[in-house]
């Protein structure tokens, strides 16, 4: 018999286990005896579309030659043809399973209802095939009294300028027809002033005060800018009260880096806000649309918005499907993937509402295609093709 076992007992000295049940801890939540497991630890800040495709396009995209125009077939009838087209084509409808309520339906539907049927003239020459030809058309149209042309002051800086507009004269006449703020006589006095006249202005001399007051509060006209008139100085010149260190401490392009109000007065001048007798008798007053500034306020921050986009990316430029997906707040145009097209047609739910992307939250459903158009008429944007991811879009630099 060995004398070292192989299992030898320990020398631990053990406590037994008590039996009794009241001798047991009693627990403090009813809830204790269940398995818990560590929760689950979830990330504060979502990642951004950017970051998930930031590793495919670190290099710039190949560049074999600018497209130039993004006219199609349907954009091929003309200048009328793209503006009936730009104003059916201008939102996306409302999806079944949006997550939209009610009220919010019917706030988008009144604001898209609400909103002139008018298209810019950067728009136009986005899907047509020859600036000059529809320059040329645009001006023919304008004669016949089948188009006018808008023009739209003080929007947007250097050539990010919106410019002028275009409406066909039947929306014009179906906008006038639904005022109920101006009478029957003065609607039909002033449709024969428009066809008189091929621009957009009209004079003053043609209405009385009242009834253009009445035109200007429905919104259908607005007056020009001011002219300054200076009367000739003095020959003796004088030096203004302001002192040239205050001047040259003045932000640039301001009244005190002039010398102030004042400053054409002080001299020996004068300056007044006032019109000659010729001037006043010939003014011109300019054709203006009813909620023309919503229109202009949502344009301008859907061209921003899309810049905005391009912005993000290393080089500022971005394929086509990309920035489509990107501008619809990440979902995908064609529903997803086959897994997903599965859920959908079951009822179950797929990634996020599209209630809760900026482009209906903010841009009403405005269509990318629309904005694209916008941008790339304005000159902000160019298209180009890279051969191998289709057609690519950077900002003009």
């Amino acid at each position: 018999m060995p004398s070292n076992p192989p299992f030898a007992r320990s020398s631990r000295i053990t406590k037994k286990s008590s039996k009794l049940p009241s001798l047991r801890r009693s627990a403090s939540s009813p809830f204790a005896g269940f398995n818990q497991r560590k929760p689950i630890q979830r990330s504060k800040t979502k990642p951004e579309y950017s970051q998930r495709n930031e590793d495919l396009f670190s290099e710039s995209l190949d560049d074999i030659g600018i497209v130039n125009t993004l006219a199609t077939a349907d954009t091929s009838r003309g200048v009328v043809g793209i503006i009936e087209q730009a104003n059916i084509s201008m939102f996306d409808p409302l999806p079944e399973k949006g997550g939209f309520h009610s009220t919010r339906i019917a706030e988008i539907l009144n604001f898209r209802r609400s909103l002139p049927k008018t298209v810019t003239l950067a728009h136009v020459h986005a899907l047509s095939m020859s600036p000059t030809a529809t320059e040329k058309e645009v001006v023919d149209l304008c004669k016949a009294n089948v188009l006018r042309k808008i023009h739209i002051p003080g929007r947007g800086t250097g050539g990010s300028t919106i410019g002028e507009g275009l409406i066909l004269f039947k929306d014009l006449e179906e906008l006038l027809d639904r005022s109920e703020s101006i009478d029957r006589q003065l609607k039909q006095k002033f449709l024969a002033q428009l066809r008189a006249r091929i621009s957009s202005s009209l004079h003053t001399s043609a209405f009385s005060q009242t009834e253009l007051s009445s035109l200007k509060r429905a919104g259908f006209l607005t007056s020009t800018t001011q002219h300054f008139i200076s009367s000739p100085p003095d020959t003796t010149f004088c030096l203004p009260s302001t002192s040239i260190p205050t001047i040259s401490r003045a932000a640039s392009g301001s009244l005190a880096a002039i010398g102030g109000s004042n400053a054409v007065v002080e001299a020996g001048g004068s300056l007044a806000l006032r019109r000659s007798s010729s001037q006043s008798d010939t003014s011109d007053i300019q054709l203006s649309l009813p909620n023309a500034g919503p229109y202009l306020r949502l344009l301008e921050s859907a061209r921003s918005h899309l810049l905005s986009l391009l912005h993000k990316s290393p080089y500022r430029e971005l394929p086509l499907d990309l920035l489509c997906e990107r501008w619809d707040g990440g979902i995908a145009a064609d529903g997803g993937n086959r897994v997903d097209l599965g859920k959908r047609a079951r009822g179950d739910f797929v990634g996020f509402f599209p209630s809760r992307t900026r482009k209906w939250k903010t841009f009403w459903g405005l269509r990318f295609e629309w904005v694209l158009a916008e941008a790339m008429g304005s000159g902000l944007v160019e298209c180009f093709e890279t051969g191998s991811v289709g057609r690519g879009i950077r900002i003009v630099s």
